[in-house]
């Protein structure tokens, strides 16, 4: 993913005075097993920690339009110390962004986690995470794009579940708030992506790769940040995992080399089924382009491997994206383009 599609300003906020219209309240392991020590659920007027473990953002009002944004959530925000710094095109050195992480994880009175946003940085990070503390001090970590590299080693290492969803300087519309509503707050085990069955894709049209149901581990994230993580030992096991992707600002050449290496490192052919949401401004750029569309790419890659496929999901860096349960046990159905919950991420 180029630089300058993750290194941007802050967005500007909108869309969300969430005090007054909350939702109502609905009824290195390969798994979530038997005795794993689940985050806490989030409750109103718990204290939630913001990191910066990648970009910089040296804009106080815009830190400020983030406090507001958290605290309409109807919970407290904690900065983290170094969320002001910078260091080139980071927030902050590695150890002072892991530091922060380690702070947040340590702090008793913090119950959750956000990112404020992407950028590049988060896989420098993990040789520096103290994961006994974190395995130690179970808690949802919530972002997206760059810290995908954060939940996949999580997925690895911490054995507990985090959410991928929009980071804290997002627009937390509907959808996302919704589906982060009944996945940390009540603890349910919604469907995802169903209309007036489940928290809306919206709009988005969903193409069937290969239809079916398949169940296991929801993985993946930001296709570019998830083949930078290949060969390393932060990856977790795919054996039998729902893989999800999205990405933005990629040319269809590099999907295709992206997807490419997925598939001769072994990681598709091990899979249960297959998602892949949006790939915003994924485009060439080149007017008379003739050369393959992403929907034949993923006909190439996924159709032959014989399991369920479906995209057009709604996540990715679009407004208004789910928020998804990653490192859980979840079910898939291509001919419908939903996603279910088979158990809660909370306790």
């Amino acid at each position: 993913m180029p630089m300058l599609s993750r290194r941007s300003a802050i967005r500007e906020m909108g869309g969300i005075a969430l005090a007054g219209a909350l939702p109502l309240v609905l009824g290195g392991a390969p798994a979530m097993a038997r005795g794993t020590r689940l985050p806490p659920r989030l409750r109103l007027g718990d204290t939630v920690g913001l990191i910066a473990p990648a970009g910089f953002s040296d804009d106080a009002a815009a830190l400020d339009a983030i406090r507001h944004t958290i605290t309409g959530m109807g919970l407290v925000p904690k900065m983290g110390r170094h969320v002001l710094e910078r260091h080139g095109y980071l927030a902050g050195t590695d150890q002072q962004r892991a530091d922060d992480i380690h702070a947040m994880f340590a702090d008793e009175e913090v119950r959750g986690i956000f990112a404020i946003r992407g950028g590049w940085g988060c896989a420098r990070l993990l040789p520096l995470l103290d994961w006994d503390l974190i395995r130690s001090n179970p808690k949802l970590l919530i972002g997206y794009s760059d810290i995908t590299a954060l939940h996949l080693a999580f997925a690895r290492r911490a054995g507990f579940p985090t959410i991928h969803a929009p980071n804290a300087s997002g627009r937390w519309l509907k959808t996302s708030w919704e589906s982060l509503w009944r996945l940390a707050f009540t603890g349910e085990t919604p469907l995802l992506g169903a209309g007036d069955a489940g928290v809306s894709t919206g709009d988005l049209p969903v193409t069937t790769i290969r239809p079916g149901l398949a169940s296991g581990r929801l993985l993946g994230g930001n296709l570019t940040v998830l083949t930078t993580l290949m060969g390393t030992p932060w990856l977790p096991d795919f054996d039998g995992a729902i893989l999800f992707l999205e990405d933005v600002a990629e040319a269809e050449y590099r999907v295709d080399r992206m997807l490419s290496q997925l598939a001769l490192s072994g990681v598709l052919r091990r899979l249960s089924g297959v998602v892949f949401g949006q790939c915003t401004r994924c485009s060439s750029g080149v007017g008379d382009y003739i050369g393959f569309t992403l929907p034949q790419l993923f006909g190439q890659y996924f159709a032959p491997l014989g399991i369920p496929a479906f995209s057009g999901a709604n996540i990715g860096h679009l407004s208004n994206q789910l928020s998804l349960p990653f490192g859980a046990q979840v079910e898939m159905d291509a001919t419908a383009g939903t996603i279910r919950l088979l158990e809660p991420v909370v306790r």
